[in-house]
């Protein structure tokens, strides 16, 4: 029986790899893991009760792009934070970001363009599942370095012309998954024009963008809108697993252009599972409050300072702008995530799992990625312990 040949290269995603590494090893101590996302902050309060009170919602089928009440909460958020207008048929409510970031691709990117295979961008390294797309649809991913030199942003338009024409999605993450770098608005006006010029969509990941250390980022809704951009060039994930501390109640949703959210929703109506409807009920009402996001961000911030003083004077040490990981450098991540493991117990990821290689390179080889996910104790004895074991 004859299978896909377009998924044949992917390696193992990050974490079977990981556990191939290190679980044939004895930890070293205590055993502190700080390899995946998964926030580990109190959720809610009113989480519980309005589950509770919406439990017979569980005996109907929800509907599929979201309740109307869910979508005006998500719209008034938008207005709120970024200042955008969106109506609610410019929403789709999402079962977490990456089921959206999956199948958006496959809803808006055509089969050709100018009578040529289409072209994904994504910034390397990346959330997996932006190559997993692309690879669905029959196009081809381009990896585009995002490190130091970079501003570990990548540079699209430093691209060749020949891909440029050829590109139909570009993605790009906001803080960055996994190094935090928040793009300006400039960066976000720069993008917003390559697109216009040779006739791309920006799929923004901005599922990190409560979580911050200085200054809000900006969102590209609000730069296309002051900028007067199409708003069908423009679609911007967000979730609440990070924002609200709900990652097990897989709830996101996707914004932009009424054409491209309608060819969406169709997709989802075939081939998706709507959120059922007591996770609307919680979404709503997670989306309407700002109280517990508030004293979330006030822990994370709280968590940076503390990683600041654990590694002052490291070089090339950076904690981020965005986000909830440190992207460590190292001489090579395997290697320091097995050493920390069998000498600590700490459990980090490497760099180059959440890489591919380009042009003979792995931008993420020389990195470990460190989530700041634990109680704040737990965190400084994990960072303590990595710092001492690989900069000691």
């Amino acid at each position: 029986m004859a299978f896909p040949e377009r998924f044949s290269n992917l390696p193992d995603y990050a974490f079977p790899r990981l556990r191939k590494l290190l679980d044939a090893h004895a930890p070293g101590g205590e055993t502190i893991s700080m390899t995946i996302g998964e926030p580990r902050h109190p959720m809610p309060d009113f989480v519980a009760p309005i589950l509770a009170a919406n439990i017979a919602g569980f005996g109907v089928y929800p509907p599929n792009d979201g309740t109307p009440e869910l979508l005006t909460a998500i719209s008034g958020w938008l207005g709120r934070r970024f200042g955008a207008t969106i109506a609610d048929d410019q929403i789709m409510a999402l079962n977490g970001t990456r089921e959206g970031l999956y199948n958006a691709c496959i809803a808006l990117c055509p089969e050709t363009k100018g009578g040529k295979q289409p072209v994904v961008l994504m910034p390397n390294p990346f959330y997996q599942v932006y190559a997993v797309a692309a690879l669905t649809c029959g196009a081809e991913p381009v990896y585009v370095p995002a490190t130091a030199a970079t501003g570990f942003l990548p540079d699209y338009a430093g691209l060749a012309p020949e891909i440029l024409d050829r590109t139909t999605i570009a993605y790009i993450c906001s803080p960055a998954n996994p190094q935090g770098a928040v793009a300006s608005r400039d960066y976000w006006l720069t993008l917003l024009a390559l697109a216009e010029k040779h006739d791309f969509i920006i799929f923004a990941d901005e599922c990190y963008s409560e979580i911050w250390r200085s200054a809000a980022p900006v969102g590209v809704l609000d730069a296309a809108q002051n900028s007067g951009a199409n708003p069908e060039r423009v679609f911007s994930f967000h979730s609440l697993s990070k924002r609200s501390n709900l990652p097990g109640l897989r709830s996101g949703f996707v914004a932009g252009g009424r054409d491209g959210i309608a060819r969406i929703r169709k997709l989802r109506s075939f081939a998706g599972a709507p959120l059922p409807l007591p996770v609307q009920r919680v979404s709503e009402a997670a989306w309407n409050d700002e109280s517990h996001v508030q004293a979330n961000l006030s822990l994370y911030q709280d968590k940076f300072r503390a990683a600041d003083e654990i590694f002052a004077g490291l070089q090339g040490f950076q904690c981020p702008e965005g986000g909830f990981f440190l992207w460590l450098p190292v001489e090579d991540g395997e290697a320091a995530a097995l050493k920390a493991w069998t000498e600590t117990g700490v459990r980090v990821l490497p760099g180059a799992y959440l890489s591919r290689d380009a042009n003979g390179e792995n931008p993420g080889k020389g990195y470990i990625r460190v989530a700041l996910v634990a109680p704040k104790e737990e965190m400084q004895r994990g960072l303590v312990k990595l710092r001492d074991c690989l900069y000691g």
